[in-house]
């Protein structure tokens, strides 16, 4: 069975502390075998329901404990003050859900790239290299993924984006493709739930005419353009919840990691 361990890091764009969610798989102990890493979003959120954030995680640990690629996980934990989370994990000034958003995305970036990668890479066994470097997350997090892997490419090869919301965030999206330089071995997998589509007439098939499909299916015929890989998923019943997201483990790891479509 792999580990769980939590390092608390001194987060500087918010000059408060932040705690990382740590998973190390079975074996890590009792080998010097290096390990690809993947970093999420919402750490707080994948791998115990005590600690998540609505009493449901991801299931994270236990569907790594099972599956066949053994990988290192770096959970970062969001902050619980206000809606401050909004703020740390946007890439863009914007106005949601009634409130100014301050746009620290790319801070929170550089804290990954600058403090928190290299800390990863010295103390864990970890390969370093972009190839084996990817990017996770839902919600806030997605889009913090699906932006990751395109402003920095050269260091994230592979990102999990659950519930992104690319309807929202079109024209800023579309202006990040539009400068990023993506590298032809780049894996995107963009998923949205049934409940998460927009308001669409009766009759209509959510998961290509729904307004959230048509975003998601526009952008992706985009970022196909440039040479990523990715696999779109739809899910049927879908909610924006833990309990969905933790569904799709399998789905995006097996694409991301395993070159395995469902």
């Amino acid at each position: 069975m792999g580990t769980v361990f939590t390092h608390d890091m001194w987060y500087w764009p918010a000059e408060r502390t932040r705690t990382l969610h740590i998973y190390l798989p079975d074996g890590y102990e009792h080998s010097s075998e290096r390990y690809p890493v993947m970093y999420f979003f919402d750490g707080h959120n994948l791998f115990f329901d005590h600690m998540a954030t609505y009493g449901k995680s991801w299931g994270l640990k236990g569907f790594l404990d099972r599956w066949e690629k053994p990988l290192i996980i770096v959970g970062m934990e969001c902050s619980h003050e206000g809606d401050a989370r909004l703020d740390e994990y946007c890439p863009y000034d914007s106005r949601m859900f009634g409130r100014q958003i301050r746009g620290m995305g790319e801070q929170t970036f550089q804290w990954i790239i600058g403090d928190v990668k290299p800390w990863a890479d010295a103390n864990l066994r970890t390969w370093s290299h972009r190839e084996a470097t990817g990017i996770g997350g839902s919600s806030m997090g997605g889009l913090m993924s699906l932006y990751g892997i395109l402003a920095h490419n050269d260091v994230f090869s592979k990102a999990a984006c659950l519930s992104t919301g690319v309807r929202i965030w079109s024209r800023q999206l579309n202006r990040e493709l539009g400068k990023a330089h993506i590298n032809p071995d780049t894996r995107i997998y963009l998923s949205w739930g049934e409940h998460e589509a927009g308001r669409h007439s009766a009759g209509i098939d959510p998961a290509r005419e729904s307004p959230e499909a048509k975003a998601e299916l526009a952008y992706i015929r985009k970022l196909e353009a440039t040479g990523a890989d990715t696999y779109c998923y739809f899910q049927p019943g879908g909610r924006h919840c833990e309990e969905d997201w933790e569904r799709q483990n399998g789905r995006y790891l097996d694409y991301l990691w395993l070159d395995r479509r469902w």
